[in-house]
């Protein structure tokens, strides 16, 4: 079954400096019908004008998962962590036992979109950390590259987080075909960053969602030049303790 929830059924708040879609309630956005979606918490995507961003802020206890789609990030925190991505860069954080950072576009040009997604941790009172890794546009050409996995995966080479979560995304060109087994107790959340994609027969256009459930494989589509990114997630999983 695949639930589509298109552009404008999303949130949107344009505060001048930054311009936003919630997914999930967030902030003054308050929706009981859209809290969460299995341990994805939030999905927020964000264009950040030129020399703005996020004033230092704490997070606790919250896996935050950010994927770069145009310009530049610069992350800083109270640990002495700093890095700057460019597209196709994600970076996460395990704000465990409590973290304060800090996200500015780093250019003072150019817009910077990006998306921002939390998990629900597996265990409470971590110990903060941090980590960026920069993929190219051919890494994910016609294909579907994993930049996100749990903490539990033997896949040294991709950043891991503390929830049982996959991230993938792909860059596809005009009648490429993907294909994407779904364990049967595995759930997925599809988002079209740009372009048109046909998803199990479903049409979706750019920033549409769709969750899946009770599916076993994903056929997708592309109908013209497309970014999607993708997110396998448990059914059931353990939160906090």
């Amino acid at each position: 079954m695949q639930q589509l929830i298109k552009e404008k059924e999303h949130f949107r708040k344009d505060h001048g400096w930054l311009n936003t879609y919630h997914h999930f309630s967030f902030a003054e956005y308050i929706n009981q019908d859209k809290m969460n979606y299995g341990p994805l918490r939030v999905f927020n995507d964000d264009i950040v004008q030129p020399a703005k961003g996020f004033d230092s802020h704490p997070h606790k206890d919250m896996e935050i998962v950010t994927y770069v789609i145009d310009g530049t990030l610069e992350h800083n925190d109270n640990f002495g962590n700093h890095g700057i991505i460019s597209a196709g860069g994600v970076q996460r954080m395990s704000a465990g036992s409590g973290v304060i950072h800090s996200e500015f576009n780093h250019s003072s040009e150019k817009p910077l979109r990006l998306l921002q997604m939390w998990y629900l941790t597996n265990k409470n009172g971590l110990k903060p950390s941090w980590e960026d890794r920069q993929y190219t546009k051919e890494d994910r050409l016609n294909k579907l590259l994993q930049i996100i996995t749990s903490e539990r995966s033997n896949e040294n080479s991709i950043p891991k987080i503390h929830q049982d979560v996959k991230i993938f995304v792909s860059s596809l060109t005009p009648n490429t075909k993907l294909e994407y087994k779904l364990e049967q107790t595995r759930q997925a959340y599809t988002f079209v960053i740009n372009g048109e994609l046909i998803i199990n027969g479903e049409k979706l256009e750019t920033r549409d969602a769709s969750m899946i459930n009770d599916e076993k494989e994903l056929a997708i589509t592309a109908e013209k030049p497309s970014e999607l990114i993708l997110i396998d997630i448990p059914v059931e999983f353990v939160t906090g303790q």
